[in-house]
């Protein structure tokens, strides 16, 4: 299968999924969750679904970590019903990092400018 297959079905998931969050998930736990991106495995059995969620909190990370286990049987048949796919993947849900890691680059880039200034 052509790696731009893969890539392509990576991005569709990743738009119907922040659909059916938003539409169909009446769930508040993962009210502020947002789909960054999905890595699927090469036979596309597994998709990898990154979130980030607006909270800092440790509690809200993993209450939205919940909610979405407990959606993926909706977000699946909501899946099954968009994409024209034999078999939809298997879903698995993986805190986005790298934006909780951006933005704590960010404030230290501030911080740094702010002491450059005084």
């Amino acid at each position: 299968m052509s790696h731009f297959r893969v890539d392509r079905v990576g991005m569709e998931i990743k738009r119907e999924v922040n659909e059916i969050l938003q539409k169909k998930v009446r769930d508040p736990r993962v009210a502020g969750v947002t789909i960054t991106d999905v890595q699927m495995l090469g036979d596309l059995s597994v998709a990898k679904v990154y979130y980030s969620v607006m909270s800092d909190l440790a509690s809200d990370n993993q209450k939205a970590q919940e909610g979405l286990t407990k959606a993926k049987g909706t977000i699946k048949r909501e899946l099954g019903k968009n994409l024209q796919m034999y078999k939809i993947p298997d879903l698995t849900f993986i805190k986005d990092e790298s934006i909780t890691y951006g933005n704590k680059i960010d404030q230290m880039l501030r911080d740094l400018e702010k002491k450059n200034q005084d």
